[in-house]
């Protein structure tokens, strides 16, 4: 059975460590500017349903790549004194994997703003 007090309490813990990412996080902070400014072009180009949901996709992809990116990163840090030869390549494969996902968020993102903003333009 799902007890209300202890559900409640998970997403106070949630909505804590996501604003301590969004805090701490500069990365995160300028994801999270570039998603707000395509939201607003999405709004104000009436961009379609399909745009939407790959738009609103990626933009939860690379928050979640960073957000685990940053929880990976505090793991490592705890384990350095001990493993110190792996943790530099664990942090650079985490950073690898938030930079992909944010260049296919880039290249997506193209694709459907730059017809619109090409129509503004004649």
């Amino acid at each position: 059975m799902i007890k209300a007090r202890r559900l409640f309490k998970s997403f106070i813990y949630a909505f804590r460590g996501l604003g301590r990412v969004l805090r701490e996080e500069q990365n995160l902070q300028i994801q999270f500017g570039t998603a707000i400014l395509a939201v607003f072009l999405g709004f104000y180009f009436s961009i379609q349903r399909i745009e939407w949901i790959i738009l609103i996709l990626v933009i939860g992809v690379v928050f979640l790549m960073e957000i685990i990116n940053s929880a990976v990163e505090r793991v490592t840090d705890v384990l350095k004194p001990r493993i110190n030869g792996y943790v530099k390549e664990i942090k650079d494969i985490m950073a690898a994997a938030v930079m992909l996902a944010s260049l296919i968020a880039v290249i997506l993102g193209l694709i459907i703003f730059l017809p619109h903003i090409f129509k503004l333009m004649k």
